[in-house]
This record gives C-alpha cells, sequence and structure tokens, in this order.
C-alpha cells in the first residue's frame, strides 16, 4: 500500500484512507540535522526535523504540506526543490468561522483527492468514506478511553502511533489495570512536539508531577470530534471537514477564541494546577499567545523556548521543572 506522509493536524486521516492509501503523519525525532538539510538561523526546529524526514523517507509515495504557518509553506519550496516524491500543499484557512473559508476547505480536500488520484489512488464513494471515518473514530474512542491507564508518556504516544498508523494495541499499550493517580496536574501547551520533546513527560514525573493534558499540536488537542452518525451517513465527506477544519482548536486560527474556551474545559475537568508552555524561538504564532494565556487561564505557567540547539532537557530546563513543581507543591 502506497504512504502518504505529512504532519498538520487539519489533513484528515479519513480521507487519505479512504482513497486506499496508508496515511502517516510524521514526528520528527529530533531538530537537529539528520538529514540533508542542515538547520539554519530562522528555521523552525521542527520545521526542520520535518524537512529531513521527508527528503530521506523512503517509503512515501507523496508528502502533503499544509499552509498554516509560514514556516511550513517554505518546507514546501524546499521539499519541491530537493525531492522527488510529489509534493502536494493544501491552503487551510485561518479564518474559519464564515461559509466562504469553509467552502474554500472543503475545496481543498477535493483537490487533495484529485492529487491522491494522481498516484494510483481510487476516488472512494460515500459508503468507503463513512466506513473508514467509524473505523477511525472508534479507534480514537479507545484510545480516550485509556487515558488514565497510561502514563502521560505513553498516552502521547499512542497519539502519535495513530496518526502513523491509524491503530491502537490497548492490550498492549495500558500498563496498569487500575486508573493512574499521583502528581501534581499539569497541561502541556504548544505547537508541535519532536520526539525528543516526549522527555520532558519523563521529568515532570520525576520531579513529582503528571501531565494530565497534552494540549500541543501533537498530542489530545490534534484529534478531531466524534463524528455526527447522522450526518456522516448523508454527507461524509462535509461531517469530515466540520470535524478537522470546524473543530480542532489553533493559535493560528483567526479568530483563535476556540482554542481557549477548549482549554478552559480540559483545564477544569483535568484539575490542571499549573501549565508548561512549549514555543520554538521563531514561533511568533505560539509567542504571542504567551501573554493571553496567563490573562485567561489565572494559573502559574512554565514558558520554555526551544531553539534546537541543545537537547531539550538540559540541566537548566531540569532545575526549572523541579522549581515550577517545588512551587505548585
Amino acid at each position: 500500500m502506497k504512504t502518504i506522509i505529512y504532519t498538520c493536524p487539519y489533513v484528515p486521516a479519513e480521507w487519505i484512507a479512504a482513497h486506499g492509501l496508508q496515511p502517516d503523519r510524521i514526528i520528527p525525532p529530533t531538530a537537529k540535522a539528520a538529514g540533508p538539510f542542515a538547520r539554519i538561523e530562522g528555521i523552525c526546529p521542527y520545521v526542520c526535523g520535518f524537512v529531513n524526514e521527508v527528503l530521506t523517507n523512503q517509503k512515501a509515495s507523496g508528502v502533503v504540506v499544509t499552509t498554516v504557518c509560514d514556516q511550513m509553506r517554505r518546507a514546501f519550496d524546499i521539499i519541491k526543490s530537493h525531492c522527488k516524491i510529489p509534493a502536494f500543499l493544501m491552503n487551510v484557512p485561518n479564518t474559519w468561522e464564515n461559509i466562504a473559508a469553509q467552502k474554500l476547505y472543503l475545496d481543498e480536500i477535493t483537490r487533495l483527492g484529485r492529487f491522491l488520484c494522481q498516484l494510483g489512488a481510487k476516488t472512494p464513494t460515500n459508503d468507503v468514506l463513512a466506513a473508514t471515518m467509524l473505523e477511525y473514530d472508534a479507534v480514537r474512542t479507545s484510545i480516550k478511553a485509556a487515558k488514565g491507564y497510561l502514563t502521560s508518556r505513553q498516552y502521547s504516544q499512542a497519539i502519535a502511533e495513530f496518526g502513523r498508523t491509524g491503530k491502537f494495541n490497548s492490550s498492549n499499550d495500558i500498563a496498569n489495570s487500575e486508573l493512574l493517580t499521583g502528581g501534581i496536574p499539569l497541561a502541556i501547551l504548544g505547537g508541535p512536539l519532536l520526539r525528543e520533546d516526549l522527555e520532558i513527560f519523563d521529568e515532570v514525573e520525576n520531579a513529582g508531577g503528571r501531565i494530565v493534558l497534552d494540549a500541543t499540536e501533537t498530542g489530545q488537542r490534534r484529534m478531531c470530534a466524534a463524528f455526527d452518525r447522522r450526518r456522516l451517513r448523508d454527507e461524509p465527506l462535509l461531517e469530515l471537514c466540520n470535524a478537522y477544519f470546524g473543530d480542532i482548536p489553533d493559535a493560528s486560527r483567526r479568530p483563535n477564541s476556540r482554542l481557549y474556551s477548549w482549554l478552559k474545559y480540559q483545564l477544569a475537568a483535568e484539575g490542571v494546577r499549573g501549565i508548561i508552555f512549549l514555543r520554538y524561538v521563531w514561533c511568533d504564532i505560539w509567542h504571542a499567545e504567551l501573554y493571553r494565556l496567563k490573562q485567561c487561564t489565572s494559573l502559574p505557567v512554565l514558558d520554555f523556548d526551544i531553539s534546537g540547539d541543545e537537547q531539550t532537557l538540559s540541566i537548566r530546563t531540569k532545575q526549572r521543572i523541579y522549581a515550577f513543581l517545588e512551587m505548585l507543591q
């Protein structure tokens, strides 16, 4: 089966899978130059890692890049000029509350379908698309149900594995038969995490805390809402677009009020007492949210800016995590 790689949460995996292809959401292992594209000043570490993952990928039949941020737009140009893998640039409007933006997203999904057909895929019928959506919805439900039985790192890894394979083996991933408790409940918020960034989850637990809400782009926030069964039966493609474009909150959206309404609910539901705010140095979108986050949540915030020049968990970073949790005790 041909594989289509991407990283943006606004690319619906169900749409790719319904075409008979394997969607694979890439999460780069590191920001360091592990491939032919060396990191240069001003390039987001995550984008650098993503580009190198694409350029060195030996199995992908196509790559999808979105216009959610300017750094990813630049990544598309680099991929087009340095890679033989067919690449598709999907326009995702930042505005989302008006009909014109919703129609544009639907048009882009349709255009993506034509790109997939050029790679040998077959346009799915409504029945095939609906069945694929139900399969993915069932897996998402299983992951959410298993949350309390997994460590914070295991849970985020389960979400990442779902993005890569569309599957979740709960019998292997659930570490305990009883709900996990203990530790000061924290949330982590920001853009996408690199795989090496998951070390933060372990360090938080070592310091006496527990990340109960992964609100990063690669965590819980990237999972779309459950599909409406009635709308799915009548218009599966419209319901797919509504669940992704209309429901996934992000700082890039205009307005981004949905991010804070979603965050407010999740923070209260999980009993969060503090927030780790993780952002890349050149990410203006997330940097601009720091002040508003402090104002809207009234919770203590630990701000981490990552440049990609060194490991995420430097000695100084570990000390700040310990100090933050000591303050919350």
